[in-house]
């Protein structure tokens, strides 16, 4: 399985550059986050590409970084399974999809509307029973 495509940015002048595993080489996964000032936890599922030696040695190199992997079936914990269940439900039921982009495009329009509405995402987070709590 090759990760998905997406856009990125970086500063003006540092191209980033992300070297994947897989069949394909056009296509990278890149995430990045905003500088905090604090410690950051990261909550995993167990997908076996999120327990790789490499993100586990990068992680054992960074005091900041703290990861805690659910169990290995654990969707009553996973706040992301409740919108799978919405997007299922409501965006990509009873759909014949002719190709992938239309698979795509009816995932991308579904997340779009659940963003802006909020008290769909709250549901989602309220029905694994975990809380936000600003530190």
């Amino acid at each position: 399985m090759t990760p998905p495509q997406a856009r990125t940015w970086s500063h003006r002048g540092r191209t980033p550059v992300v070297r994947v595993r897989g069949r394909s080489r056009r296509r990278i996964s890149i995430a990045a986050h905003q500088q905090l000032g604090g410690p950051l936890v990261l909550v995993r599922d167990n997908l076996n590409v999120h327990k790789a030696a490499g993100l586990r040695e990068f992680a054992e190199a960074r005091n900041w970084l703290t990861i805690y992997y659910l169990p290995p079936y654990a969707p009553d914990l996973n706040p992301g399974e409740g919108i799978w269940s919405l997007l299922r439900r409501a965006w990509l039921s009873n759909v014949a999809f002719s190709t992938p982009e239309h698979l795509d495009q009816r995932i991308q329009r579904g997340l779009r509307h659940i963003q802006y509405r909020s008290h769909l995402i709250d549901g989602c987070l309220t029905e694994t029973g975990l809380t936000i709590r600003p530190a």
